[in-house]
């Protein structure tokens, strides 16, 4: 998976943080498929949550992320994109605001 580490969107202004949802959901689809998940992001390290994103409805998968370590260390000390090779990986999945850093 590659998030952003970006917590602005160019020039423009807007944030490019994400939602917790926006993680968890697809994350935890692809672990109970049986997948293995590498998080990853353009600079590495800790990816920028929005402040506000963990407040509101909190889903099933929200209760499920806040409980599991692994995926809190996951978005903690994400890859450096730089430091994997796409031919290690079957697919990649990326958040929209991780595109603005490619």
């Amino acid at each position: 998976m590659v998030m952003t580490s970006r917590r602005e969107l160019g020039d423009i202004g807007k944030k490019a943080d994400f939602w917790l949802e926006e993680f968890a959901a697809p994350y935890y689809a692809f672990l109970d498929a049986g997948a293995m998940v590498t998080v990853a992001s353009p600079k590495g390290g800790r990816i920028p949550l929005h402040p506000k994103s963990d407040l509101t409805k909190n889903t099933e998968l929200m209760k499920r992320f806040k409980k599991d370590r692994a995926a809190q260390a996951a978005l903690a000390e994400t890859v450096k994109l730089n430091d994997i090779t796409a031919d290690d990986y079957d697919a990649v999945f990326s958040h929209a605001a991780a595109c603005e850093n490619l």
